[in-house]
């Protein structure tokens, strides 16, 4: 058997689930509103049909009080409980099993009438909170005994019970957001009465042969969080008081160490959860970026945990675990973590998807259906858009001819994949190298297509990519005034001393390239962790430390010519960790400037109407870039209507989520 221990069963007793992937919650969109169930069935009924061991839903709040968002999804009226029968039943046809996590935002709920164990505002919402009183606290705890009752009602399998990432459960846990000196706080055994009490009473409410699932928050990052000792105190309660399965949680959202995202080492919590085996009989479930099965597999061989959750791994390939089970590793569509189109939709209130996989949440509105008639296409080009186009169009059973130029497939990911943090786009460009074979596209590399050769085929896609939007000043044409290209794809000697012009992704990216100190600390977790200030040895409440970030192997400074700070429109979820990283590297940024001249004494500039001059090296130009639209413009002189996708239609800031759905978009219509 391919991966043994991650397809080993797993017995809860009553139920035996057929292996140990855990798809875990995360919030889609489609659960706020009732008309969008149908879609979330189909969503999950994919899954299920890929071979999910078990599955938990995004959150749905217990009450009114306990909202993420005003109308947010809610099961707290016998009548919510009709349109999650969509969900089980769907999922139930396809033989799978599905919780529902019961998630009370507490202080981190983005309205007013938002409650907490005390009256103490989160720094991420802009309400604060009622104090509970213990009338309240009692009530909420009925709220979410009520809701386990109606999700069984509903179908579920079992629920969810979140009590971490600094939720309402997490709030009474910890010294930092409770304050009350009654019952329900003081000390680490009344503060963690509310936990146990929805978990020991959610028992005796719904039977014995019902899945409890409860999310212990075992690495807060945050400071004033629970210690190890209580931690563990927790968690033999937790046991003690009913639940089946114990899965783990990390960090607060308004912590300051960043948890998922692509920078964080792959599996780099499993250690948290290791270090609760044997504190507790009950199966131990590790989490965050755990993406592919040779890592699973470790972290199960290595007993480091009894299962692993993996959420957008699952958002990204919905057939994660049938390919894993038969073999095929390399035919995952690979999770990236850069949550650009799930957890950045989300909070912008848009529904989520994924940047490798557009049609994650919208499988039942987005098919990909055979072709009414099978046409020889052309598409030009080898970056995310032209990838994207040429597997869709072949999986619909288009001959398709892809033309690259150059000598490997990828375009700008293979630039993005150079730098720190970002290694795993590698896996991108290898689920792409392995579509591109299983579908038999006929791939001609080192080959430019000609308007002669392409007024042969049916259909024409054009996706030549961008050219980089050249900077004027005094100087700018001395050598030592570089592109992006030169340093990430021609390796030309940067100096110790270096600015860099632009301060967008691109200019980021090269910041970080140019500050990091190889090999990257996204490969070695304790590394990492030292860098971010990460306690392994959790000594410190919260597993929080000063940080030793490693210096940075040249003195930087990141410019733009806009006001304002720079970085202000990287993606939500990610930006701050690039804005962070970079100063931790004491890399200077600054906006408000005026570029004059360079010359041998540096980089002349205007900053806030005074002159200065930046003692630098070289200068790196990361300004931007243009939709290299020649090829498409001789198309259509030529009297053939090209489809123009990706750089080559519109090129701000290289939007590779754009250019991804845009190709697939297209190829589904052709």
């Amino acid at each position: 058997m391919h991966y043994p221990h991650l397809f080993a069963p797993l017995e809860l007793g009553h139920v035996t689930l057929p292996n140990r992937i855990l798809m875990g919650s995360m919030h889609t969109g489609l659960e706020d509103r009732a008309a969008d169930y149908d879609k979330l069935a189909a969503y999950f009924a994919e899954r299920a049909r890929g071979g999910v061991g078990l599955m938990v839903t995004g959150g749905i709040a217990p009450s009114v009080a306990g909202w993420l968002k005003p109308l947010g999804g809610r099961l707290s009226m016998p009548w919510h409980a009709t349109r999650h029968r969509k969900l089980t039943r769907a999922v139930h046809a396809e033989g799978g099993r599905i919780c529902m996590q019961i998630l009370h935002a507490g202080r981190y709920g983005y309205h007013p009438l938002s409650v907490a164990p005390s009256r103490l505002k989160s720094p991420i919402t802009p309400f604060t909170p009622r104090a509970l009183s213990s009338r309240g606290v009692e009530r909420t705890i009925g709220d979410f005994v009520r809701c386990a009752q109606l999700a069984r009602e509903a179908g579920y399998d079992g629920v969810e019970v979140m009590g971490s990432e600094g939720y309402l459960i997490n709030q009474f846990l910890a010294e930092r957001t409770n304050r009350r000196n009654d019952a329900w706080g003081g000390d680490a055994t009344r503060r963690m009465r509310f936990a146990v009490e929805i978990v020991r009473r959610t028992r005796e409410a719904v039977g014995r042969d019902f899945i409890i699932i409860y999310r212990l928050s075992m690495l807060e990052l945050v400071e004033g969080g629970q210690s190890w000792e209580e931690i563990v105190l927790l968690a033999k309660a937790v046991e003690e008081a009913g639940a089946s399965i114990i899965n783990t949680g990390i960090g607060w959202h308004e912590a300051r160490v960043p948890t998922i995202v692509t920078s964080v080492p792959r599996a780099g919590f499993a250690w948290v959860t290791q270090r609760l085996k044997g504190e507790v009989s009950l199966p131990l479930v590790a989490t965050n970026r755990i993406n592919m099965p040779e890592v699973a597999e470790r972290v199960l061989a290595g007993g480091e945990a009894d299962m692993v959750s993996m959420a957008r791994p699952l958002l990204a390939d919905p057939s994660w675990a049938t390919k894993a089970r038969a073999g095929r590793s390399a035919a995952i569509n690979t999770c990236i973590a850069c949550n650009q189109a799930c957890l950045d939709h989300v909070f912008q209130n848009r529904r989520a998807s994924c940047l490798v996989n557009p049609r994650a949440c919208h499988e039942s509105e987005w098919l990909i259906a055979p072709a009414a008639r099978s046409k020889r296409i052309a598409v030009v080009g080898a970056g995310p858009a032209d990838l994207a186009c040429a597997t869709t169009l072949a999986e619909r059973g288009h001959t398709v001819t892809l033309f690259e130029q150059g000598a490997h497939i990828g375009g700008q990911f293979n630039y993005a994949k150079r730098i720190p943090g970002k290694e795993e786009f590698h896996e991108t460009l290898r689920y792409y190298r392995h579509r591109l074979a299983e579908l038999r596209v006929d791939v001609r590399l080192d080959t430019r297509a000609d308007t002669a050769v392409l007024l042969s085929f049916d259909e024409v896609v054009v996706a030549s990519g961008v050219v980089p939007r050249p900077v004027q000043f005094q100087g700018s044409d001395d050598p030592r005034v570089l592109g992006y290209l030169d340093v990430l794809a021609h390796d030309r000697p940067v100096g110790a001393r270096v600015a860099i012009i632009g301060a967008g992704g691109i200019g980021f990216d090269v910041a970080e390239f140019l500050a990091a100190q190889p090999p990257s600390p996204t490969l070695d977790p304790t590394r990492w962790a030292q860098e971010w200030g990460v306690d392994r040895s959790f000594t410190a409440r919260g597993g929080l430390v000063r940080p030793a970030p490693e210096a940075s192997t040249r003195q930087i400074w990141l410019l733009q010519r806009s006001e304002g700070r720079p970085g202000a429109r990287l993606n939500k979820t990610t930006g701050w960790v690039h804005r962070a990283a970079l100063k931790a590297k004491q890399v200077q940024m600054l906006g408000g400037v005026r570029y004059q001249r360079f010359d041998d004494e540096g980089l002349h500039v205007l900053l806030d109407g005074q002159a200065q001059v930046l003692p630098v090296d070289n200068v790196v130009v990361c300004a931007g870039q243009e939709p290299n639209a020649a090829l498409a413009q001789q198309l259509l002189e030529a009297g053939l209507k090209p489809h123009v996708i990706g750089g080559a239609d519109v090129a701000a800031e290289l939007d590779a989520k754009r250019a991804i759905a845009q190709g697939t978009r297209l190829a589904t219509e052709l």
